[in-house]
């Protein structure tokens, strides 16, 4: 069967090319007898052998015709080939096909498993090569697939929440005794519950000691706590010696630590991992400490991922079982969560 490139740029079949490409096997979207066809969906049918041609033309050159004509397109058929093969019927996203939605930023809609074109949605797929920039903002609700430069193909979940959902509470003491030093601020004499039950800090002496007679804070924690009058510093100092010791990353750091802190949740330092922190649900007691859930990057509003990036701190994240949690605009002072994993479809 031939097909005709028209001036739009969709490919028609017609005949009973219907029944043949749409009703049986999910591709394109009916017109009358026949089919309209994206150029990603002509090409695999090209590759398949289930189209003799467009206009005259084999796979190889429509495929070439198509790079030249198409952002992306090849590593968009590669992920189209790639997730048919898996068993999933997909569709492009683009208006007038089946589960379009009218969101621009999709390149592909991808069916449940046995689900027809237009039924239950599984993925968003955004496509990306390896050297692609990726604004954070975009990526919230989307299935990431990245192709790297020999044509393999990883996916990643990327999504959007509401915050965390911790349960620590500690009834926090005022106007305790502290000192600013260079790049953190020492408490004297802190009530136990300070570090036991809010896991503030680190005593001098060493995690174990028998006696915490002084803790040493991060600049971040001193900060938060200063603000709150929990130890007797001025919080304008402790910022002003945060933002000529980190520059602008304070702030955004600052601004994620007391989220996370509002919604009980406990940060510490991330540095081991690469991260801003690491994060404890639920802190009864520092003695009877379970592992840390996730990891945390505070960002600012216009950051944007190199894909290889994101794939090390997910890979990363996941080797020490954690999730991999960004706050995107932490520089505005209200970040929004955006959770990525790996996914296998």
């Amino acid at each position: 069967m031939d097909a005709t490139l028209r001036d739009d740029g969709v490919v028609h079949a017609g005949g009973d090319a219907r029944q043949r490409f749409f009703d049986s096997s999910g591709y394109g979207r009916p017109h009358g007898d026949g089919v309209d066809l994206a150029r990603v969906e002509a090409a695999h049918l090209l590759y398949r052998g289930d189209l003799d041609g467009v206009d005259g033309a084999d796979f190889r050159e429509f495929f070439v015709d198509s790079v030249a004509a198409e952002d992306r397109f090849a590593a968009r058929f590669l992920v189209y080939a790639d997730l048919r093969e898996r068993g999933f019927y997909c569709s492009p996203a683009r208006e007038g096909w089946p589960g379009h939605d009218g969101d621009p930023l999709p390149d592909l809609t991808v069916y449940e498993r046995g689900a027809d074109p237009g039924g239950p949605v599984a993925y968003r797929v955004l496509v990306a090569g390896e050297r692609r920039s990726l604004p954070a903002r975009d990526l919230p609700g989307v299935a990431l697939a990245v192709v790297d430069e020999e044509s393999d193909v990883s996916y990643f979940t990327c999504e959007g929440t509401g915050g965390f959902d911790g349960a620590t509470d500690v009834d926090l003491p005022t106007g305790v005794d502290a000192t600013l030093l260079d790049d953190r601020a020492v408490c004297w004499e802190p009530p136990t519950r300070l570090f036991e039950s809010g896991f503030y800090g680190q005593p001098v002496a060493g995690r174990d000691a028998a006696v915490v007679d002084a803790l040493q804070l991060s600049l971040v924690e001193a900060a938060d706590l200063a603000e709150r009058g929990v130890i007797a510093l001025s919080a304008d100092d402790v910022r002003e010696r945060g933002r000529a010791v980190e520059g602008d990353r304070f702030d955004r750091r600052l601004a994620v630590y007391r989220r996370l802190r509002a919604d009980g949740v406990v940060p510490k330092t991330g540095y081991k991992f690469g991260a801003d922190f690491r994060t404890y649900d639920d802190v009864e007691s520092v003695s009877e400490l379970s592992h840390s859930e996730a990891l945390v990057r505070a960002l600012p509003a216009d950051h944007a991922f190199h894909p290889r990036e994101l794939a090390l701190d997910v890979r990363l994240a996941g080797g020490v079982r954690k999730r991999m949690v960004f706050a995107v605009g932490a520089d505005e002072g209200d970040p929004q969560w955006l959770t990525v994993g790996r996914l296998t479809p």
